[in-house]
């Protein structure tokens, strides 16, 4: 067992771990947040219809929710400092890889490689801080690392836009490659090894390979589905998702170190949070995808301003989501999470009624501004939410399991809600198509944020977030109040908690 000393965050060596962790999750963000805005460039360049940018976003997303765990585990077992390391070094060769994709085929198998360093990267960058911290400043430290990403996320489309329009739609991919060399060197002069000593046994490889087939095929049959693909791989996608759901639940039963700790569901707050965010993420994630392309292809942004248009959202969080999660556990979770994603749904709305020729502060602003203040009241309540109901052991399963519910969501939502929208073929890259389908995408979208905010208004406990606090004789733990994993302009969600 290898045990990470307990730094000071007021040291060098802390301010070097606190530094280290940020750029590497960093690197992560600022692709996640530029990718959307670069969507319509890659369309252009590659020749790509609505299919291919579907795959180009669920690319990434399908091997990130299916092995996020995966990571966790594999850190916990062999070392975060090593696993981080490898991820943020495979995240760098598989980002040039994207940079130089001659075809939309060839970008969509580098961001499916993307997607396995993000899982590598992803949960070792908080868990770093955790393991190496004093306990009496790891809030502190988490707090640091929550700050600093946050500005990355709101900078990422920023820098994207500007990159697309100066450069090409491959900078924003190759901008990740010397930043994750530097962030490999800094880890291993800086960041000190730990393991967790209890995880042992090989890591749950079986769970993840049938759940990534069972995603892959669902997500597989949606996308080629709409787009009026054969009906015989259409259908053996389907059935092939079905078979490795069912051999999912079985591994899950029977291996001696599951992906999903038996039990973990048991609580029906932990259920019913998990629920929420499953219905809310979909929405975002279908949402984010559509609005950059719209803002460009409808509106003729540029790439840099569709960034800057939603910056505002960013902001809001920063200044907003910490508060959000105090008032959730002064008052309790239940009327945030009803009046939180009801607020997102009246903002999707809006953004239903954008069209050509809209002025941004009349138009745009109203929907991003609502929007934004939804998001900011949702996020924090229902990360808090689901790992207060989780047994405290489970703590760092439930926030990855809540991690890859919000990953999960998004990979079907933009898989999904394109073709309900009828957004096939070139529609997607036509003005009078958006024109057409962008309102009804919003629309299903809103639906979706009100039955995560009635679900919540039902199932959700008030007590849920000071129940533990009652019953535990250790000082409480706080989780960082603002963290990002939505890969959209904003970038929000969960991290691991290892």
């Amino acid at each position: 067992m290898v045990t990470a000393p307990r730094l000071r965050s007021d040291s060098a060596a802390g301010r070097w771990v606190v530094a280290t962790t940020v750029l590497g999750s960093a690197v992560a963000m600022l692709t996640a947040t530029v990718v959307n805005v670069a969507l319509p460039a890659m369309a252009d360049g590659l020749d790509a219809d609505a299919a291919a940018l579907q795959w180009i976003v669920n690319g990434y997303l399908l091997t990130l929710a299916s092995l996020i765990l995966v990571g966790g585990a594999l850190g916990d077992r062999y070392g975060r400092r090593r696993v981080y390391r490898i991820g943020v070094a495979w995240f760098a060769v598989a980002s040039l890889l994207c940079a130089v994709a001659p075809s939309a085929e060839l970008l969509v198998v580098a961001r499916v490689l993307q997607g396995v360093g993000g899982a590598l990267l992803t949960p070792g960058s908080l868990a770093i801080i955790e393991a190496s911290f004093h306990p009496d400043d790891r809030s502190r430290a988490i707090g640091a690392w929550s700050g600093l990403g946050g500005i990355a996320g709101a900078v990422g489309p920023l820098v994207g836009g500007l990159l697309v329009d100066v450069v090409s739609w491959r900078a924003v991919f190759l901008i990740n490659v010397p930043v994750a060399l530097a962030v490999v060197v800094l880890a291993g002069r800086f960041v000190p090894e730990s393991r967790d000593g209890a995880a042992n046994g090989p890591p749950d490889i079986v769970g993840a390979l049938t759940g990534a087939v069972a995603l892959g095929g669902v997500t597989y049959a949606l996308i080629e589905g709409s787009s009026g693909g054969a009906g015989g791989p259409v259908v053996a996608a389907l059935a092939a998702a079905v078979l490795a759901a069912a051999a999912f639940v079985v591994t899950e039963r029977r291996v001696a170190a599951p992906m999903l700790p038996r039990g973990i569901f048991a609580d029906r707050q932990f259920g019913a949070a998990n629920l929420v965010t499953f219905v809310v993420y979909g929405a975002l994630g279908g949402a984010f995808f559509l609005v950059s392309i719209h803002l460009q292809v409808s509106l003729g942004y540029s790439p840099l301003a569709a960034g800057a248009a939603q910056l505002p959202i960013t902001l809001l969080m920063l200044v907003l989501s910490s508060r959000a999660g105090a008032l959730a556990h002064r008052i309790g979770p239940r009327r945030p999470l009803t009046f939180g994603p009801a607020t997102i749904a009246a903002g999707l709305a809006l953004y239903a009624t954008v069209g050509a020729g809209d002025r941004y502060l009349t138009g745009v602003l109203p929907a991003v501004v609502v929007f934004g203040l939804g998001l900011s009241l949702t996020v924090a309540p229902v990360t808090s939410t689901a790992l207060a109901a989780a047994d405290e052991d489970h703590a760092g399963a439930a926030s990855g399991v809540n991690n890859a519910v919000a990953r999960a969501a998004q990979l079907l939502a933009v898989a999904a809600l394109p073709a309900l929208a009828g957004l096939t073929g070139d529609r997607l890259n036509e003005a009078d198509g958006l024109a057409d389908g962008f309102p009804v995408a919003m629309r299903i979208a809103a639906g979706c944020a009100l039955a995560g905010g009635a679900i919540a208004w039902l199932f959700i406990r008030d007590d849920v977030l000071t129940e533990r606090e009652l019953d535990s004789d250790e000082p409480e733990q706080h989780e960082p109040d603002f963290c990002c994993p939505i890969d959209g302009p904003v970038h929000t969600g969960v991290h691991h908690h290892e």
